[in-house]
């Protein structure tokens, strides 16, 4: 059923109720990766020589390089682990619309939900990307210890924390506080999986891109699945 969610969400990419949303959140999914990966470059730069090469980019001088075209190889493969933190920042800003696209076409029949302002999205994200960060910093030490099993080990932190920031801003727009945790509590399995599953193709360069506006979507359905809010049944 997971995949149901998914794929719904896949399926209106081409709305026109969608395709502003969507441009709007790519458009900011690559400005947010592009300042994480500035940061992450500027960071490195302190504490690696000046210049020195990497197979199949060539030499890497931090500032005169990375931050321009010839870093966009780079930036593609650091993508892999930056847009994580790219994927948490983006749900506190748009993850209303999102979810207002995904319901004006598939739960027209349910009454506006509880708008959740930019200050107290941006504020929840803000919180819950510094945990992401030190929660990922920590887990490097396992990342470099058990090479063999750091995709799994990435996969499976990241799905944690994604997927319960996804169902917690999903399930704040139609509950309040408490509402929004019993309902993580009720569905934490669940939950866990579709968090693993969108963390999974932020993996993938390029198509990692698209995946916060598809998390928000998926998890806005899933919600609504597992909250029996689906449109009533029409009788004879």
């Amino acid at each position: 059923m997971i995949f149901s969610d998914f794929f719904k969400a896949l399926s209106q990419l081409s709305d026109r109720r969608f395709l502003m949303v969507l441009g709007l959140g790519l458009a900011l999914t690559i400005a947010l990766l592009f300042g994480f990966y500035a940061g992450f470059v500027i960071l490195v730069g302190w504490l690696l020589p000046d210049s020195f090469s990497l197979p199949w980019i060539g030499e890497i001088t931090w500032i005169d390089n990375a931050l321009t075209l010839a870093g966009i190889p780079l930036m593609l493969i650091l993508s892999v682990f930056l847009m994580v933190p790219v994927a948490s920042a983006f749900t506190g800003i748009f993850l209303d619309r999102i979810a207002n696209a995904v319901e004006a076409e598939h739960y027209p029949h349910l009454p506006p939900a509880r708008e959740i302002g930019i200050i107290e999205g941006l504020g929840d994200g803000l919180r819950f990307l510094g945990v992401i960060l030190g929660v990922n910093l920590v887990a490097l030490i396992a990342y470099f210890t058990l090479p063999v099993l750091a995709p799994f080990l990435f996969w499976i932190v990241n799905g944690v924390l994604l997927g319960r920031e996804y169902a917690q801003m999903v399930a704040l727009r139609r509950r309040d506080g408490a509402g929004a945790t019993q309902f993580r509590a009720e569905n934490r399995f669940t939950i866990f999986a579709a968090g693993v599953l969108m963390t999974v193709p932020l993996t993938i360069p390029v198509v990692n891109l698209l995946v916060p506006i598809l998390g928000a979507a998926t998890f806005t359905h899933l919600y609504h699945r597992l909250s029996n809010s689906a449109p009533p049944t029409r009788t004879a």
